[in-house]
């Protein structure tokens, strides 16, 4: 069996919109009746507890009761549904060249997963996406209740695979020490700058592109 091979989501499968995810909280902040600009500063203060704790409409209830709004159910949930719409967006955003590079991991015999810090809005969305057709497995930290780079969320997308850690290789763009904590627990590491640079400090092997991936593989 050719090496496992576990990818990040965000920056690397697909573009992490960072400026749009801004942008759809000011208008939740609308739909919910609080000050656009304190609701994205608390959606980015909160980031760690919103990767392991709350869904999409308790992000929203608490977040916006935090900034002294009274939200109605049906406020709550037009927002809601507002950031899940965003999440299917960013999620069909994936190029065709990556798609064309995990058929061709695929079909040279890799098993695939995806390990990603993200909120359940994407855990919600991932099952219909065309990504999701493509990998054996997939580890969102709002489902397993850990972050990156906490052992535990590495361990858990190798073992999906029925693969040691050793046995796999981890592809991100660095973002939440991701890299060092893949390359601690004996994953090989790669780095990607295809979307962002996230961590040019990394020393490692980088890809300009996951279109050099499976020829590197191969190799």
């Amino acid at each position: 069996m050719r090496r496992p091979v576990i990818f990040d989501l965000f920056h690397t499968l697909v573009r992490g919109a960072d400026a749009e995810r801004d942008r759809v909280v000011g208008e939740m902040a609308v739909m919910v009746g609080v000050d656009p600009p304190a609701l994205v500063a608390a959606y980015h203060a909160t980031w760690r507890e919103r990767l392991v704790r709350w869904d999409v409409a308790e992000t929203v209830r608490i977040l916006a009761g935090r900034l002294g709004g009274t939200p109605s159910d049906e406020a709550v949930a037009r927002a809601a549904a507002h950031r899940c719409a965003l999440a299917r967006r960013v999620l069909a955003s994936v190029s065709p060249a990556t798609l064309d590079a995990l058929d061709a991991l695929r079909a040279a015999g890799h098993p695939l997963a995806l390990l990603s810090n993200a909120t359940s809005e994407t855990a919600e969305a991932w099952p219909e996406t065309v990504l999701a057709r493509r990998l054996d497995a997939a580890v969102f930290s709002c489902q397993l209740g850990v972050a990156k780079p906490d052992p535990a969320s590495y361990l858990a997308a190798a073992d999906r695979l029925g693969a040691a850690p050793t046995d796999c290789v981890y592809v991100g763009d660095g973002a939440d020490g991701e890299l060092a904590g893949a390359a601690a627990i004996g994953m090989t590491v790669l780095r990607t700058t295809e979307h962002n640079d996230t961590d040019p400090a990394w020393d490692g092997r980088t890809l300009a592109s996951l279109a050099e991936l499976p020829a590197l593989l191969r190799g």
